[in-house]
């Protein structure tokens, strides 16, 4: 659809069979190859320079335009997409699905952020160093075809997430005028993402830059209202099987919300030079990732409390059943009138920072696909991935609460696989940076075969189904670490484990046999 003609193919060196001009030793596309020739293709993508559109997609970054020097840029990404309302629900389903109480839920609340940060800012470190995006550094690690199914996963992952987010923001609006259908907060959500998403990097990084600062004064405006109200309670730990079976559950949707940037930390960083350090990317995005995470679900732990409160008329239980996580936060803010109503639809804006890495990432992530697929230019992807997060968010409005917990743990189970392969291979086999050639990222004849990382990958989704704790399922060892019938949930852990320790045996094979 979007390729060149013979003619331009002749003409131009190849980038696996995209006619992109290629005329270095390192493999990088320049910029200036996406409007070479005269196919379809050439001509959108010169549309899109015209109107200051991103054209590249998963075509390596060369060193001269990897221009973006700002260590702040880092951080004040993953500070703007967690700063958001969809990171204080996850606090609020400490108390609302899993019965804890106020200091056991903030322990586990803060462990497994510290946990479920680490491999985002690990693999942050990545796009510098080879200007290339997180799902294309995975060949390296799962080979040529085995990508094509962690891509599968990780739209899965972005489309669903995105949708689950909107659903966060239609409640607000919904809260704040019940004459807006959840439907219509969606495709408001919707709409301004993919204004944002579309024009590509640089436009995404400066809208996160800014975007976090009404967001955080709402923020401490629920916390002032909320403390004065003397609504708090400090709800009891509990104690036995089910104490444990509860913290473990809630501990895997927070490890799933943290670690969920993991499979495209690596887009976000690209455009920094590779001569950055190492430490300074990690220790910026670790400080945008933690902060924000350990803020907002702190206070949407404390919030939640006072849905406990006795009597018939408990205005943050009424609001939480009316309306979900935008119901209470407008109990919280009732007092302020509306003032109170104005910081609720800022809130309700505040997921659009959210949705951005989601779908800017998922366009990516389908380039990956296939050679037919990355003919496509990103931005028509971004177009789709939101429609496609638009289908999934309206029908699911009115199952948030179940919704979000068996996604987030999908997340937790997937890409705790993922880095228990990627990790094994990078510090086990690599053992370094040093150990990557990225000039050959699109070779597939070059590239690992796969097969370790794939029979592993089978190994991670055993211990994730013995580990698991889900309405649906529980798995036999999940029931020893909890109270039956629900047990606690040590899926992501498991998986892990199963996947890296059967990965570190069978690389050494697959390596001895094919030599790559």
């Amino acid at each position: 659809m979007f390729g060149g003609s013979d003619h331009d193919i002749e003409k131009a060196p190849q980038v696996g069979n995209v006619p992109f001009v290629d005329d270095t030793s390192d493999n990088a596309v320049r910029g200036e190859s996406f409007v070479y020739g005269n196919s379809l293709y050439a001509k959108i993508q010169r549309l899109a320079g015209k109107l200051n559109i991103e054209q590249r997609g998963i075509e390596r970054v060369p060193a001269e335009e990897q221009t973006d020097t700002s260590y702040f840029n880092i951080g004040s990404m993953w500070l703007a997409a967690n700063m958001v309302v969809s990171s204080f629900a996850i606090g609020v389903l400490g108390k609302s699905l899993f019965d804890l109480g106020f200091v056991d839920a903030i322990l586990v609340c803060l462990f497994f952020n510290l946990l479920g940060v680490m491999t985002v800012c690990f693999f942050s470190c990545f796009g510098p160093a080879f200007g290339l995006r997180q799902m294309v550094l995975s060949r390296f690690w799962f080979g040529w075809y085995g990508t094509k199914f962690i891509a599968i996963l990780n739209v899965l992952a972005c489309v669903g997430w995105s949708a689950a987010n909107s659903i966060v923001g239609a409640q607000l609006i919904h809260a704040v005028n019940t004459d807006v259908p959840g439907f219509a907060g969606i495709l408001i959500i919707a709409f301004c993402t993919l204004f944002i998403t579309f024009a590509g990097y640089k436009v995404v990084h400066a809208y996160e830059y800014w975007s976090w600062i009404p967001t955080f004064i709402v923020f401490m405006i629920v916390f002032g209202t909320f403390a004065h109200s003397g609504a708090f309670q400090n709800l009891p730990m509990g104690v036995g099987k089910s104490e444990i079976g509860g913290c473990l559950s809630f501990g895997s949707t927070v490890y799933g919300f943290a670690t969920g940037w993991t499979s495209y930390a690596a887009d976000y960083t690209v455009y920094q030079p590779a001569n950055r350090s190492k430490r300074k990317i990690f220790f910026s995005a670790w400080l945008g990732l933690i902060v924000p995470l350990i803020f907002t679900q702190f206070l949407g732990i404390a919030i939640m409390t006072a849905t406990s409160i006795d009597g018939g008329d408990n205005k943050y239980q009424q609001g939480y059943a009316a309306s979900g996580n935008g119901g209470l936060l407008g109990a919280v803010l009732e007092p302020l009138g509306g003032f109170g109503k104005f910081c609720l639809v800022i809130l309700a804006l505040s997921i659009i920072a959210n949705n951005c890495p989601n779908i800017y990432s998922v366009a990516l992530t389908l380039q990956v696909l296939s050679r037919y697929s990355q003919r496509v230019p990103r931005f028509i992807w971004v177009f789709l991935g939101s429609c496609a997060s638009i289908a999934i968010g309206i029908p699911g409005y009115s199952h948030f609460e179940t919704i979000l917990e068996n996604f987030m743990n999908f997340i937790a189970y997937w890409l705790a696989i993922y880095s228990g392969i990627a990790l094994s291979d990078h510090l086990v086999f690599k053992r370094g940076f040093s150990g990557y050639r990225p000039e050959l990222y699109d070779q597939r004849e070059k590239l690992p075969v796969g097969i370790a990382a794939a029979v592993s990958f089978g190994f991670g989704v055993a211990g994730m189904i013995t580990g698991m704790s889900q309405s649906w399922y529980v798995g036999p060892i999940a029931l020893h670490a909890g109270a039956a019938p629900t047990g606690g949930d040590i899926g992501f852990e498991l998986a892990f484990a199963f996947a890296a320790v059967m990965y570190i045996v069978l690389r050494p094979i697959e390596l001895k046999i094919f030599g790559r």
